[in-house]
Formats: C-alpha cells, structure tokens, sequence
C-alpha cells in the first residue's frame, strides 16, 4: 500500500447544489449521498465563474479567472508551457502519482490550431470524436473503441442542439438506449476495467479524475432512469415578475428568447424538463457508484480521499424560467462540495461545513494531500485547513465569443451565508475605465429571499451591510490579486524587522524600512 493517499476526484457538469438527495428529497443519489454521509459536506461552495472553461482552468491551476487570463468560453491556453500554474494533475505526476484522466475536460477548444496537450495526464479516456480537437491523440476514444455504439447513440439523440442549451435541449429526450451504451457508460465501463486490471497490490498512488457531461443539457437521459421519477412529484419552479430582468446584471445573449418559449409552454412540460435534469443527476450517480464499488473491491477505496464537485450550477427555471448559467445567482454559482475518506478526521465525517469555500479549494486540497508542497501564493486552501476567508468570490466577463461580440466589462459577486452582493458595470471592457460612475449593484437577503427577487441595494436599511460587503469584496480581491503571480526575479531576504518599523520591500536586494 503506499504512503500517499489515492485522489478520487469526481466531477458534474452544471450541476446545481441541491441537486443531491441530501439536499433535496426529490433527487435519487444515493452513492453521493452515502459518501456525504461519511464525510464532509460542503452546503455553501461556488464556483469562480459560472461557466465551463474558465471555472475548469481555476479550479484546474487553483487561481481565479482573472489570474489564469481565461475568462470565458471563449478563451484558453493553448500549451501546457503557457500555463500560469503547474495544473493539478501535473503536479501529482510529479510526487509519483499515475494520473488517469476519464471524461470531459473542457480545457480545449475546436478553434484553437494546435494540437491539444495532456495536462499532466499520463492516460486519456475520451467519448467524444478526434475531430472536435479536444484531446492528444493518445487519448482512448469512445467512437474507436466502440464504434456501433457511438454511432448509434449519436443517431438517436441527433435532433437535440449542440451544447444543449436551448428550448429543445432543456424539454430533452427520453433515450430507449440503455444507460450502458450511452457515453457516460462506456467511461464508467473503462474506468472500472482499468481499476480491475491495476497491478499488484497497488503500490503506486493513483489520481483519478473521472468527469461527466450530465446533468448538463441537452437532457438525453436513458430511460430506466427517467424511469425513476413521477412527473406528479416534481413542482412548477418558483416563478417572478419578468420586470425584473431589467435590472439583471447576466447578459442575455443566446438564451434572451427562453422566457417567451418557456412560459408558452405547458407547465406540465417544464416539469418534465427538471424531472430529466433530476434523471440525469441519477444517471451520473449510478456511474460513480460503479467506480466507487471498483476501487472498493481492488482495496484501494480505504485508502483514498474522494473529493466529489461541479464546474458551476444550472438556473433550472429560477427567477421566472432562466435556465443555463452565465449569471452570479445562486442557482448558477453554487455548487456541491464533498469530501470523504483517507484524512478526513473522524469527527468530520457526516457534518455538514458551511463556511465559505470555492473551487480554487479544490488544487491543495488534493495537491497537499499527495505531498505536494503547499502554495500559499493561492486563491484557495485546503478543504482540510481551518477557514481561510470571510466570504465567497465569484467574477464573471461576459459569456464568451460565441455569444457576444466583445468581452463585457467585469461582473463581481461576495456572497456570505446571508447575503450576496454583486458589482456591475454595463457594456464592454473596452471603454469601462472612463465610465466607472454606471457602476451598478445587487443585494439580495438570500436567508429571507433565497431565490433573489428583491434587489436591497438601494434599501436605505440595509446601508450598513451594503457598505461591508463592498469594503470585504475589494479587500479581498486586492490580497489575492498581491500575492499572484509571485515573481521569483524579485530578491526576498530573511531578515529581522528592527523594532517600530515595517518591511516595504526589497531594494536591490536590500530591505527598505519606513
């Protein structure tokens, strides 16, 4: 057995927080409910932007969008020479980790010419095509390996939209393929063979990143899943008055169009749309399960810290049927956060933390506990530290190129247990410095108002806390933004601070005092 822990990293794509049994008795989860139960569960984690490319390179290189310079889907990193941190599984390569990567990554894109790079990953498993330019060509792909059934899963779900995200996407489909011979079942298939096949007793620490599309749209689920749930259980989503999208800070882009197709629809089929998004949840819980089960069986569970996230949320009809992400709301930026096994203290396991926590968290919680020397330079800490900060910070710059022509000036949230604020400026980021005076803010009391319908930041009563979240919010942003990038060209000595007087800094190698 080694000394360092096995890392189990699972991952959601645009999972909400609550959709967990755990969190709502709706929702079958029961792997990931077990696996809350004996660890932590972390009740209020975000992300640090709602959307997959940038919160995949932070939570990859334990930075925020604006320090990694990927701010929105339609920006990346081309080399992994390019890249402003050592990504997690690099990092763990480098403490004798094998690093098995199975799933979506998102850390590429199709307009980028060059060819994709491993990331630290020493094996690849992929379900989507070589064509899409998404992964190195090592990678072990669905469409070679099990030609038949790709084709006939693509064949099947064709009429739904790439991507998902629209009316179609989100109203889904019931799939007569069984969940086996979807994607997300031949990872887990080649996932658990993998796991079946390690040598020996297992002597070299594993990483394992094993990452799904579900519950993202569109919501092609198989039906033994859907199968599980009664659409008279699922409730209409709570609705507002479409006035309030005025005031909104979330761009409207490609998705502008869903509050008329939405509210024509039957509301019976709106249930129908989160009563597959529910379906998908348990689609990609059974596949966990199975891995779990694997590395139980081979003996490598008892050893393992499992850390269980989503990239960002899912609207899922909140706020008058929004759906999608690409807004600071709460259904949007929170996300599920669990830890559970192999340096989990036992009077941790099955408490619920609700402090602060992110997905920059993610890279030292694991990175220190495969032995990697800590980073304190970081956005984030261990999920096994003490507290590290007072609130939560997400940011977002617009949705990206594919839906807007140019880069929106900044959107910033700083968001505590009971409230949330968000700072905005309207238009691009081209012109934004001469136009600070149209800053514009959101307040919401998400204890009496969970679902943000009443915008408190022109309430005179709520001045006080209006005025500290903003103060933690800058204070906040200007440390993390000092301590990186850390030059290793700047001289730090290790010198004593004669007494009354404070290091500056470095001089040409020489301290300064004031």
């Amino acid at each position: 057995m080694p000394t360092q822990p096995h890392l189990i990293f699972l991952m959601t794509d645009q999972q909400r927080w609550d959709a967990l049994g755990c969190e709502n008795p709706l929702v079958q989860t029961p792997h990931l409910d077990r696996l809350a139960a004996s660890g932590i569960r972390f009740n209020q984690a975000v992300c640090q932007a709602p959307m997959c490319v940038p919160s995949r390179y932070s939570l990859m290189q334990g930075l925020y969008p604006s320090q990694t310079g990927v701010r929105t889907n339609g920006q990346g990193t081309c080399q992994d020479s390019e890249l402003v941190n050592t990504p997690l599984a690099e990092q763990l390569r480098q403490q004798g980790y094998r690093t098995w990567g199975f799933g979506k990554t998102h850390w590429y894109s199709s307009f980028f010419k060059n060819e994709p790079q491993p990331r630290g990953f020493e094996r690849i498993w992929q379900a989507r095509t070589q064509d899409e330019n998404l992964y190195p060509p090592e990678a072990v792909l669905w469409s070679e390996d099990e030609p038949e059934a790709h084709a006939a899963w693509r064949e099947e779900q064709k009429i739904l939209p790439k991507g998902g995200e629209s009316l179609e996407g989100y109203k889904g489909l019931r799939s007569e393929i069984p969940g086996s011979h979807h994607r997300e079942g031949w990872l887990t298939r080649k996932c658990v063979e993998e796991i079946q096949n390690m040598e020996g007793d297992c002597d070299q620490p594993l990483f394992l990143y094993f990452s799904l599309d579900f519950p993202h749209a569109g919501l092609y689920v198989p039906a033994e899943f859907e199968d599980l749930y009664d659409i008279e259980d699922i409730p209409e989503r709570p609705l507002a008055d479409w006035h309030l999208q005025e005031e909104s800070h979330r761009p409207r882009g490609h998705i502008a169009d869903f509050h008329t197709q939405w509210s024509a629809l039957d509301p019976r089929e709106r249930r129908r749309s989160t009563l597959r998004y529910y379906a998908a949840m348990s689609y990609a819980d059974d596949c966990f399960g199975q891995v779990l089960a694997a590395l139980e069986q081979k003996g490598i569970l008892k050893n393992s810290l499992v850390l269980m996230t989503s990239d960002h949320g899912e609207m899922l009809g909140d706020r008058d049927h929004r759906y999608s992400k690409y807004c600071l709301y709460e259904g949007s930026v929170r996300v599920p956060m669990l830890l559970s096994g192999a340096g989990v203290p036992d009077e941790k396991k099955g408490t619920v933390d609700d402090r602060p926590v992110e997905l920059v968290d993610v890279l030292p919680t694991l990175c220190e506990a495969g032995g990697c020397d800590p980073q304190p330079e970081l956005a984030g800490r261990s999920l096994l530290a003490p507290p590290c900060r007072q609130g939560s910070f997400a940011e977002m710059h617009g949705a990206g190129t594919r839906f807007e022509p140019s880069h929106r000036a900044p959107m910033l949230m700083w968001r505590t247990k009971e409230w949330k604020l968000i700072l905005h400026l309207p238009g691009s980021m081209g012109d934004a410095l001469t136009r600070l005076d149209e800053m514009q803010g959101e307040l919401y009391d998400l204890v009496g108002d969970p679902v943000e319908l009443v915008n408190r930041y022109e309430d005179d009563t709520c001045r006080e806390i209006r005025e500290r979240l903003t103060r933690h919010l800058l204070m906040h942003q200007a440390i993390v933004q000092a301590r990186w990038p850390r030059r290793p060209s700047i001289l730090e000595l290790d010198v004593q601070e004669p007494e009354g007087l404070g290091v500056v800094g470095p001089v040409f190698g020489k301290p300064y005092w004031y």
